[in-house]
């Protein structure tokens, strides 16, 4: 979704409040991100957690 906005991790990385280096980390499977962050950025892109977290194709609900 990040790339199809045309959005780097760091725009998203600020908009969460962390570093670049630890949103790559989340991005690439490395580390688990927060549920905290997981609402963030539901409501950033304008979608369901279970779209988020491809528990659905459906992004709202």
């Amino acid at each position: 979704m990040r790339e199809d906005a045309d959005l780097r991790q760091t725009d998203i990385a600020n908009y969460l409040g962390i570093h670049q280096t630890v949103y790559s980390r989340y991005e690439r499977g490395f580390q688990t991100i927060p549920l905290e962050l997981l609402i963030k950025l539901a409501d950033y892109y304008h979608v369901s957690l279970d779209y988020l977290t491809e528990r659905s194709d459906k992004p709202v609900l």
